[in-house]
């Protein structure tokens, strides 16, 4: 119903091709003048019923004061010039309906006035006899007389006289046509000054209530221009427009995050996809070599197979040997992506010291020449005892390829806060500060490690870390005086 009355009471894309400030504007302007129209009509209304009231009432006591004046005597012209005036016309007519005294320019209004029909007591006289009730005037006090009574009319009122005669009395006709003109002129003049304050009020009000709209196209302008860290921030948003403000805002700073984390993706995106170029490209070199030592060893005992026998076990030995290489190579390329993809992991409590201690022996009998020595106190981790076991192995392989044959490496194993850190330190040649990172990377070995009997694939590492991670632990590179110092870090039970 309310859409309906909308769509008939404003033109069709009205309040699309107007401003808001407009559209508020007129509708105020609209409710206003609504709202005089009903007050004035109301005030109209309301001042004519009592201007009614006020001749009625003048009438009647004009009416009761004649009765008094006949009951006292009072006659003729002298008895129409006491009740004639201020609003109220006399008019004294004799038994035949005659005018014998009064007004004789329009006469009483309505029945009864000079000219109007003729009734039945004579010309201009009122419709029928007049009765008159034997006893006292409408007055309190006043002695047996004639009685005033009405003629049918709110604004007649006629007193029998003794002699036959009558006195009628009628309202000034347009007495209150004239108030009401006048009050009508009043009203309007000062309700189309009224609406002309108010507009220039709304439109200012508006104006300055709508600034903050102006002030959001302005920013949102800005930001497209590139200025994109500006913002409203209202200094209130218990209001509308506070809100919107603020909601604004947020909604800036969402896009901005969502921009940013974009970005970031985007790079993550290119950097895992050089990394994995990388990747490939090292995984082709690396598998090159032991597969074209295998093609050439086959080869080899292909086209001799009845050479010399010694010559035959040492192809056949070497075949082997690089057959495992590369089986190495693949195992370990697979372990890292089942790692990455989520292993599950065996946690319990375990004695990262003891384990350290166990790996410290067992490379010891694979490099009878280093000296590996463990310090620090029992530490219980939270950890799957075969996973760290791994990532000690990574690191102690690590510190035996790159250290000297002689040399010492150093494993020590402390607490900080909630967790536990073991440092593996050698006496290599030390890792530079910009590749700290690196060698974390799948197939990364350092210039000084290119040589095949001495460093591995390059995937040691990257799985340790790996390992470390899935734990809640981490795997670096820490600044050492001497050689390359890795520190793992594991979460503590509880």
């Amino acid at each position: 119903m309310s859409r309906s009355w909308a769509r008939l009471s404003l033109p069709e894309g009205w309040s699309a091709t107007r401003s808001l400030r407009f559209r508020v504007t007129a509708l105020v302007l609209l409710v206003v003048a609504l709202a005089l129209v009903v007050i004035g009509v109301a005030v109209d209304l309301s001042l004519d019923a009592q201007l009614r009231r006020d001749q009625q009432s003048r009438l009647d006591d004009r009416a009761a004061r004649a009765g008094l004046l006949v009951a006292a005597g009072s006659t003729g012209p002298s008895l129409v010039e006491a009740v004639d005036g201020q609003g109220i016309r006399a008019v004294l007519l004799d038994a035949a309906g005659r005018r014998v005294a009064g007004s004789d320019d329009d006469g009483p209004r309505g029945r009864g006035r000079p000219g109007a029909p003729d009734g039945p007591g004579g010309p201009g006289a009122p419709d029928g006899p007049v009765p008159v009730a034997p006893g006292r005037p409408d007055v309190p006090g006043a002695p047996d007389g004639p009685r005033p009574s009405r003629a049918g009319r709110d604004d007649v009122r006629t007193v029998a006289l003794p002699d036959g005669s009558r006195l009628v009395l009628a309202v000034e006709p347009g007495e209150n046509d004239g108030v009401l003109r006048r009050l009508r002129v009043i009203m309007i003049g000062v309700g189309g000054l009224g609406l002309g304050v108010v507009a220039v009020a709304l439109f200012v009000g508006v104006r300055i209530a709508l600034r903050p709209l102006d002030d959001m196209t302005v920013l949102a302008r800005d930001i497209a221009a590139g200025d994109r860290g500006r913002r409203l921030r209202p200094e209130r948003t218990d209001t509308e427009l506070g809100r919107t403000a603020a909601a604004f805002d947020a909604m800036l700073d969402e896009l901005e995050s969502a921009q940013t984390r974009a970005e970031d993706a985007a790079g993550e995106a290119r950097r895992s996809e050089v990394r994995t170029r990388r990747f490939l490209s090292d995984a082709a070199h690396e598998l090159r070599t032991p597969i074209a030592g295998v093609q050439t060893l086959a080869e080899s005992l292909v086209r001799h197979p009845d050479g010399d026998l010694e010559r035959r076990e040492r192809l056949a030995t070497t075949l082997v040997r690089e057959t495992r290489r590369a089986g190495a190579l693949v195992n370990d390329m697979l372990e890292l992506a089942r790692i990455e993809d989520g292993t599950p992991l065996d946690r319990r409590p375990v004695d990262l010291t003891e384990l350290a201690a166990a790996q410290a022996e067992r490379i010891a009998l694979l490099a009878p020449g280093l000296a590996v020595e463990v310090d620090g106190p029992p530490t219980t981790v939270d950890a799957d005892p075969g996973r760290v076991t791994q990532i000690l192995a990574n690191l102690l392989e690590n510190a035996r390829r790159h250290g000297p044959v002689e040399g010492t490496v150093r494993i020590e194993v402390t607490v900080e806060g909630a967790d536990a850190v073991l440092d593996v330190a050698d006496e290599g040649p030390g890792i530079p500060a910009a590749d700290r990172e690196r060698v974390f990377d799948r197939l990364v070995r350092l210039d000084d490690a290119r040589t095949r009997d001495a460093g591995g694939a390059g995937l040691g590492l990257p799985i340790a870390r790996a390992l470390a991670r899935a734990h809640g632990g981490d795997l670096r590179v820490v600044e050492s005086e001497v050689g390359a110092r890795l520190r793992l870090t594991l979460p503590r039970p509880g």
